[in-house]
Order: structure tokens, then C-alpha cells, then sequence
């Protein structure tokens, strides 16, 4: 799938469905934010959120006092919804509507999340584009957390395949630059009920 389908794809499904009609919602955004403030303490950390969209941690994480946080999402009507609840709330946030595999990160953060972007990478050259931004977006020292669906998890989703991880294999693909320093099993419940098996792996920049 190239870019311009994939952000064409991603923008219909923003401007057709509700927040309970997706099967990503959270309105509790775990194990993401207790992960980011166990690696991250200082609340002036940069943190970037990859295929945000109109995910609830952004609300989070200003909540508990972090401030330079960047959302990046392929669809800017995500990123209009997000920016809609928030209201004056979100006018510190930076919002970037862009696709993670061209995206240039302006800079090195402290924090790379994604829940759930890197996983509809299915074609070579594109997880390896998303893994040249990532050693680029983070810092020595800093962290990423990626989670993806887990071996058992499904294997589509909105339509589109996903490639399954385990903590490990995430690692092996991701390289030698980061190291797997952490690792959680997460049951994610659908509005509608369904269980769906995800693994969140912290892997630190050397």
C-alpha cells in the first residue's frame, strides 16, 4: 500500500466512524502513559506520539503535567478531532498530519510511542523507512515504545493486514540500535467487547 492510500484509507475511516465505532479506542490510555511516566520522570521530556490520531493519551499525558508532546497521525481529521476535545487544552501540542515512513523528525525526542502504527507495516522497505525515522526521532539514552499485535493477536485490522510480534521478534526487526529493556502483555477490549492480544516493548536508544 503506498502512502497516498494509505493516508486516503485512514482519513475516510476518521471522517466515517465515532470514537465507539473503532476498535482502538481507549478511554483509559494503559499500559502507554504508566510506561512513559516509569521511563520518563522529567515532565519536560519531549514525547512524540506515532498515529496518535484522536487518541485519549495526548489528554493524559497533559494532565499529568508533561508539556512538549508532538501528536503525528497520516489523518488530519483525526488530528482535528483531537484538537476539537482538547480545546485551549491542547494549544501547547504540536500536531503534525504526516506519514511516519517520509515524516523528518524535526528532532531527537525522549520519548518515541506508537501504539498500534508500526504494526500495519507489512512491506519490507516501509518498516525499514519507519526504522530510519525512528533512529533519527530519538535519543541516545531515550526510549521507544512501540506495541503492535502479539503473535495471538488478530491479523487484520480496519481492513488492513497487520504483521504480528512477539517482544523479541519486534527487537530482532527493529536492530541493534535499541535494546529490549522491558516488556508487558496487554489485553485491549474493543466498545464492542472483543479481546485482542498486544505486547508493549520498551526498547532503549544506545
Amino acid at each position: 500500500m503506498s502512502a497516498s492510500e494509505r493516508q486516503a484509507h485512514w482519513q475516510t475511516v476518521y471522517q466515517s466512524k465515532g470514537e465507539a465505532q473503532v476498535s482502538w479506542t481507549q478511554l483509559d490510555p494503559q499500559p502507554s502513559l504508566g510506561l512513559i511516566e516509569k521511563f520518563e520522570r522529567d515532565r519536560s521530556a519531549s514525547i512524540v506520539d506515532i498515529g496518535g490520531g484522536a487518541s485519549r493519551l495526548v489528554d493524559a499525558l497533559l494532565a499529568h503535567g508533561f508539556g512538549a508532546i508532538t501528536v503525528l497521525d497520516l489523518s488530519d481529521a483525526a488530528l482535528q478531532s483531537a484538537k476539537a476535545r482538547l480545546g485551549e487544552q491542547g494549544a501547547s501540542v504540536r500536531w503534525i498530519a504526516a506519514d511516519a515512513t517520509s515524516w523528518q523528525p524535526p528532532q531527537a525526542f525522549d520519548i518515541w510511542h506508537d501504539r498500534a502504527a508500526f504494526h500495519f507495516l507489512v512491506e519490507e522497505n516501509d518498516r525499514a523507512a519507519y526504522i530510519d525515522r525512528l533512529h533519527a526521532g530519538v535519543k541516545a539514552g531515550g526510549y521507544a515504545i512501540i506495541a503492535t499485535f502479539a503473535p495471538d493477536g488478530p491479523e487484520k485490522c480496519s481492513g488492513l493486514p497487520v504483521q504480528r510480534y512477539s517482544p523479541e521478534s519486534l527487537s530482532k526487526t527493529i536492530g541493534s540500535a535499541f535494546d529490549l529493556v522491558e516488556h508487558r502483555d496487554h489485553r485491549h477490549v474493543t466498545p464492542w467487547g472483543a479481546a485482542q492480544s498486544f505486547q508493549f516493548s520498551v526498547l532503549r536508544r544506545r
